[in-house]
């Protein structure tokens, strides 16, 4: 099993939802979050500047099998990108193993 992280642009969490669920990525959770990156711009309104170093984004965590793996980081590359810096970043990482609380099942048969 792998759980696969990605931090991505507000503005493209629905397009990266609707094409994980295309591909059977039906569960995972996803929280709000302010980081720090390379983007280096700020914005001017109403002739005041505003940094845009804190830069809003959404974080999705995703455990999936093992057969699972490339597809999910194909499809949230396609969706999520824009070309353009601030895109964001995937990690991955191995999961030892997984338990299904309500019935005690263990292994990635808890995932399905």
């Amino acid at each position: 099993m792998k759980k696969i992280e990605a931090i991505i642009r507000k503005s493209k969490y629905r397009v990266v939802k609707d094409a994980l669920h295309e591909v059977g990525v039906n569960f995972f959770s996803y929280w709000d979050v302010t980081g720090i990156g390379n983007e280096k711009e700020g914005h001017v309104y109403r002739g005041v500047s505003y940094s845009t170093s804190d830069i809003q984004r959404r974080h999705l965590a995703i455990v999936v099998n093992d057969e699972f793996e490339e597809i999910t980081i194909k499809t949230i590359i396609e969706a999520a990108s824009t070309g353009e810096v601030g895109d964001g970043k995937i990690f991955v990482s191995d999961i030892n193993d997984a338990y299904r609380i309500r019935t005690g099942e263990k292994g990635g048969e808890t995932l399905n």
